[in-house]
């Protein structure tokens, strides 16, 4: 079955969205948030600028710049993301006067209209809350940005005030609910970490807005950081904190992790059986892990994601030795999966945290998907209409 793509961006300069695991699509499901840079051959340098701005489905090739950030990087982008409860704005991370992360609601029409402290990481399907944590404290810098400075401390100070946060989008106002301390008690081998650097990433909301998960990792050398991952889980009140997934079941062997299509299924690409990537999901509630597979994987690391209604999935790979990067789509209840496209990883420049992985994305109703891809030596967006129907 062939299928039709189109890119979405210009081919004047380097666009991409950033992660997998967040909608890039304004409500009406027209216009497409995106960022344009000037390189991707490397990590951002302080003051380094991006541009966002929107693409427009029925106007493809277009690009609408609405104001420029110094909180950026490849893999990630800026965090952007539309409000489903304030019509027309949407957030970006930006770098403030006194050098602060920081979170902006810029409303279409008007710009800037609000500024956030703490920055946000990720906001619930709802709109309801966003979830923050310490940008800084990311070791991996193509995690985080060239401006939030790495701090000294291999610990956060004050392990009671720090750790998860969340922000309600209709007040602003953000408190605590998961500290470092909390953590720690929880971990599975908590003597390891007193020599430790320890820094938190990549919190999600789950389908119904009700949980997070998140990582909390550990490394000897922040400046070289080789890691060990904890995933926790808890309730928006930091009730029911769990850790489902701690660095045993990782083991090298685990690349990404997703809420999946009920409020307490998670989806992983793991090879525990090393016999290659395999399609996995569990219940964060149910301890020792019982899992489930899904579909057998397509290659290395998947970045993984069921569609709206959960029918089906999104599954990429990393470049192939032959820098061929897979996209497939998996139809959940059989396993069985049809090839959306093969896209050539043109720049060999762009490795390691400035790489750039597909991080396929759905939009709200399910009907088409886009990537970001160097396919043409350009980092570009891509979209595809999906058909109405598909025979696996």
């Amino acid at each position: 079955m062939k299928f039709n793509w189109i890119k979405l961006s210009p081919s004047d300069g380097h666009y991409f969205f950033g992660y997998y695991d967040r909608c890039p699509w304004d409500m009406t499901g027209r216009y497409h948030l995106a960022l344009k840079v000037g390189q991707c051959e490397r990590l951002p340098l302080p003051g380094e600028k991006a541009e966002i701005g929107l693409f427009d489905r029925e106007n493809p090739g277009t690009f609408e710049k609405l104001v420029e950030t110094r909180a950026w990087c490849h893999q990630q982008g800026s965090m952007t993301l539309f409000l489903p409860r304030r019509p027309g704005c949407f957030l970006y991370n930006d770098i403030d006067e006194t050098g602060a992360v920081v979170s902006r609601i810029y409303e279409l029409g008007k710009g800037v209209v609000e500024t956030l402290r703490p920055a946000v990481y990720a906001i619930s399907p709802d709109g309801r809350y966003a979830v923050s944590l310490d940008f800084a404290r990311i070791p991996r810098r193509g995690y985080s940005y060239a401006e939030a400075c790495l701090p000294a401390d291999r610990h956060p100070a004050d392990l009671d005030a720090a750790g998860i946060s969340l922000i309600d989008l209709d007040t602003l106002k953000s408190r605590l609910i998961v500290s470092y301390r909390q953590m720690i008690e929880l971990h599975p081998c908590a003597y390891e970490l007193a020599d430790n650097y320890l820094w938190l990433n990549h919190a999600i909301f789950n389908c119904d807005s009700s949980k997070l998960l998140w990582l909390f990792r550990q490394c000897p050398d922040e400046h070289q950081p080789r890691w060990k991952t904890f995933m926790y889980t808890s309730d928006l009140d930091g009730s029911e904190l769990r850790c489902p997934l701690p660095n045993f079941y990782w083991n090298g062997t685990i690349s990404h992790q997703i809420w999946g299509r009920t409020p307490n299924e998670i989806l992983i690409d793991a090879n525990w059986r090393n016999q290659g990537s395999e399609y996995v999901v569990f219940d964060e509630r149910i301890l020792p892990l019982r899992a489930e597979l899904v579909s057998k994987g397509q290659g290395l690391a998947g970045h993984l994601v069921f569609s709206p209604d959960g029918r089906t999935m999104l599954a990429d790979t990393y470049p192939s030795p032959e820098h061929i990067q897979t996209l497939v789509l998996v139809e959940s209840a059989t396993g069985k999966f049809i090839k959306l496209r093969e896209f050539r990883h043109t720049v060999p420049e762009a490795v390691g945290d400035v790489r750039c992985d597909l991080h396929p994305r759905w939009s709200r109703d399910g009907k088409r998907v886009t990537v970001d891809s160097i396919d043409d030596g350009r980092r570009g967006v891509y979209l595809l209409e999906l058909p109405e129907t598909i025979t696996f």
